[in-house]
């Protein structure tokens, strides 16, 4: 039995028996203990604070004397007069083991910290980030012992990190010996490594001690909107955030109009590829500025976008995604340089993009799965990404599949005659009273209902716009509801619904939701807005429904809305509509902008970069373009909700009206204008 006291650190319960005179920082080290350090030692970063605790401790079978450290010596009191330590609180560098101790490790003071995220269903994010600081003091020239200043640096970085090999970028050499002799030979290094198997490498250096923060930036690059989140690498802390609508939206709304520009102009995919970019160095420029901070500070990046967009965004042409097979250049995570990708921030700034998962299921989907789980999931999960392509995972630990449904424009406001995008003056929320057929709604900038007192002066500034997704999702199922339109999406007449703001319109019914003013004119729904709802609806829940099929069940556990529109969405208004299968309304839930999670989740973490990897090997992939079911579902999904499956739960929660208002008459009543339509 060793006779050198014993050490016990905590929370972790490591343990081990060091000589006097051991530092803790070097205890720490031997024992694998989470404790970090920048300064290699020398007591100038104080990361390395740990809190000594004496007395009995029967549970370590240890009694702790009050001398069991070494004495507060002069390093530990400079740093505490210029700084100020915690009470209680040593180095780990300096106190020295003197007798049997238990040694607490604070949570600031551990390497993996953890950060809890706002959602409280979802994991906590353990922080392991890419870069981390290094501070050396470099052996000085000597002719007698001639070597450069690169390897006597590499030399003093080995020792300081434990690397058998560690690597210098190559823009980092020009300045170097500057950086060096401004540092009186003391220099911080920022060391990047992503992947465990992978020499590290130098990616930045500063002369003397830098302890500002380092920043990292976690990019959701939509066909829409490029949103960013700028993160501290040591803490975690979401700093600022910032989002600008994708400048490439001038070649095209959708994603098939960007490839099919591509293909009908010489050098379109690079036109587009320029376009992203500089609206990317704008939101790094935006970002920074909201931060207060030198883009130098950011020196790690991590992207997720969809397939198209992932080949835009490197300057690939996307000219094989818009026909079968969908075939991707690359599948693969990519680790690259920021400047390689056209990124202006600091020269040795990394950039990482998750791995897409097939043709049209791409990192965000990738990100999805990293940030939602499906692979560990106890029950079976449905989680969709609603968007102008939609992305579908279904699993649980026992298996994870995968495919995207082309929903369209339609949830975003587009083909629809008084819709449009999410912004102040539209209608986000939507009521109707199935017995006088009278609407009430709430738009984007007011929590009054327009029924309410005030609701004219509250937006006063906006007026009534139009109607963005959620609320053309709303009131189409609760016209529904009202018994206003049939299951097969025909809207009745003021005869057959007993209210004058159904009203004829052309050879169909519309419905009048606000009769306008003055200034702005009046919104209606018309049968060809329903139509387009329909065809998106049915298309996301023949997707969801072709993987069930694959899976071989008729329900799922729980349904997961994500993206930014899933978090607006109505779970009841949705259900009625049939674009999500049947489920208990208290299992249908929102996951917000997943996808920009997920990167979050990377950026933070190295080791979730080879779990998303290793996931999205094993994710198995549906193409619903080639199954024979997706036309089947398809056809049934048209209905509200579905004219196969029977939805019980819904139907125990919502009276649905049986009410059909296609008499095949030419009078409005919808029949001959909907064949008519059908077959143009």
């Amino acid at each position: 039995m060793s006779s050198d006291p014993l050490v016990i650190f905590t929370p972790s319960g490591k343990r081990g028996n060091f000589p006097v005179g051991t530092p803790i920082l070097t205890a720490a080290r031997q024992l694998g203990v989470d404790l970090d350090s920048v300064c290699g030692g020398r007591g100038i970063c104080s990361k390395c604070q740990i809190t000594p605790s004496y007395g009995e401790f029967p549970k370590h079978g240890v009694t702790v004397a009050q001398d069991a450290l070494s004495e507060w010596n002069a390093v530990e009191q400079r740093y505490d007069d210029k700084r100020g330590l915690p009470k209680g609180r040593r180095l780990g560098c300096q106190a020295t083991v003197q007798g049997d101790i238990v040694i607490d490790v604070p949570p600031e003071s551990q390497v993996h910290k953890q950060v809890v995220r706002k959602r409280a269903e979802v994991r906590d994010i353990t922080l392991n980030p890419t870069v981390k600081l290094t501070y050396v003091e470099v052996e000085e020239p000597d002719m007698h012992k001639p070597s450069g200043d690169l390897e006597r640096l590499l030399t003093a970085l080995r020792a300081a990190t434990g690397h058998a090999h560690i690597d210098v970028d190559t823009h980092l050499l020009r300045p170097l010996q500057p950086i060096l002799r401004k540092g009186n030979w003391s220099v911080t290094a920022a060391i990047h490594q992503g992947r465990d198997d992978v020499t590290p490498r130098v990616i930045a250096l500063w002369s003397g001690f830098y302890d500002k923060p380092l920043f990292g930036l976690a990019v959701d690059l939509g066909s829409t909107t490029i949103a960013g989140h700028l993160c501290n690498l040591e803490t975690g802390e979401v700093v600022a955030s910032s989002g600008l609508m994708n400048p490439q939206i001038r070649f095209g709304e959708d994603l098939m109009s960007r490839v099919s520009y591509a293909m009908m102009n010489k050098g379109g995919d690079l036109e587009m590829t320029d376009a992203v970019r500089d609206g990317l160095n704008q939101l790094v420029t935006d970002i920074a500025g909201d931060a207060e901070i030198d883009k130098e500070q950011i020196l790690d990046a991590v992207f997720v976008m969809n397939p198209v967009m992932h080949h835009l965004f490197l300057g690939i042409d996307p000219f094989e995604l818009g026909q079968a097979p969908f075939a991707l250049a690359t599948s693969d995570a990519l680790e690259l340089t920021a400047s390689e990708i056209g990124l202006d921030i600091a020269a040795g700034t990394r950039a990482y993009l998750l791995p897409c998962i097939a043709g049209h299921v791409g990192a965000d989907a990738a990100g999805v799965a990293l940030s939602e789980a499906p692979n560990k999931s106890e029950d079976l999960a449905l989680i969709v990404d609603v968007g102008t392509n939609a992305e579908i995972l279904l699993g649980d630990k026992d298996g994870v599949m995968a495919c995207s449904s082309p929903t369209g424009p339609a949830f975003e406001g587009a083909q629809i005659s008084s819709g449009q995008r999410a912004a102040p003056g539209a209608i986000e929320r939507v009521e109707i009273d199935p017995v006088t057929k009278e609407p009430r709604f709430r738009v984007i900038g007011s929590e009054l209902w327009s029924d309410e007192d005030g609701f004219s002066e509250a937006i006063a500034t906006t007026g009534v716009t139009g109607i963005c997704g959620s609320g053309i999702i709303e009131v189409i199922a609760e016209m529904r509801i009202a018994g206003l339109v049939d299951a097969s999406g025909l809207i009745g007449s003021a005869e057959q619904t007993g209210t004058e703001r159904c009203f004829l319109d052309g050879r169909t019914n519309s419905y009048r939701l606000w009769d306008g003013d003055e200034e702005q004119k009046e919104i209606t729904v018309t049968n060809a807005d329903i139509r387009a709802i329909q065809m998106a609806k049915a298309a996301l829940y023949s997707g969801a429904r072709l993987l069930m099929d694959k899976r071989g069940v008729d329900q799922v556990d729980r349904v997961v809305l994500a993206g930014a529109f899933g978090a607006h969405i109505s779970a009841k208004h949705a259900m009625v509509l049939g674009m999500i299968p049947d489920c208990p309304l208290d299992k249908v839930t929102s996951a917000g902008n997943a996808a920009g999670t997920g990167a979050r989740i990377a950026l933070l973490n190295r080791a979730a970069r080879s779990d998303i990897e290793a996931l999205v090997r094993q994710i198995e992939k549906i193409e619903t373009a080639v199954e024979p079911r997706f036309q089947e579902h398809f056809v049934n999904a048209s209905a509200m909700p579905n004219s196969s499956d029977p939805f019980p739960i819904l139907r125990d929660l919502v009276a649905l009206p049986e009410v059909s208002f296609n008499t095949g008459g030419g009078d409005g009543a919808g029949g001959g204008g909907r064949r008519r339509r059908r077959r143009g």
